[in-house]
């Protein structure tokens, strides 16, 4: 399917940090860059690292089935098997999750696979799928 791409520009306290995390730990190749920010290909989207480290991270939160869910965040919604290898790599790699790689909404519409954590300037990032395209959008 052909949807449309997104940008996303977010802040973070350095960029080297960043490009170790997006680019390397997360495997997003990087596209253009300047002192002040760098982007990067985010599975086909475009993502804008700017250096802001007075802005970086969040600490609202809401609960959603039973976990406190960041507020601010963004990430991909993959294919389980893509769901279960960024798993396994993030694991490996000794990634620290607010929320561990888990089913949420078991059995009822909606059911997904779902993990949160955090990049080192404390923006949160959720991966989730679905086992059925359909229940992207459930109510």
């Amino acid at each position: 399917m052909d949807i449309p791409r997104f940008h996303l520009a977010f802040p973070v306290r350095d960029l080297a940090e960043a490009r170790a995390f997006y680019g390397e730990l997360l495997g997003c190749p990087e596209g253009r860059s300047s002192p002040e920010w760098v982007d990067f290909d985010f599975h086909g989207h475009q993502i804008v690292a700017h250096l802001s480290p007075g802005e970086a991270g969040g600490a609202a939160t809401n609960a959603v089935d039973g976990h406190q869910v960041p507020v601010r965040h963004f990430g991909l919604l993959l294919t389980l098997p893509e769901w279960e290898a960024l798993a396994a790599r993030l694991k490996s790699a000794g990634t620290s999750f607010i929320i561990e790689p888990h089913i949420r909404f078991p059995g009822a519409p909606g059911e997904q696979a779902t993990m949160f954590f955090l990049d080192p300037s404390g923006n949160a990032l959720e991966f989730k799928a679905f086992a059925d395209d359909a229940q992207v959008f459930a109510k």
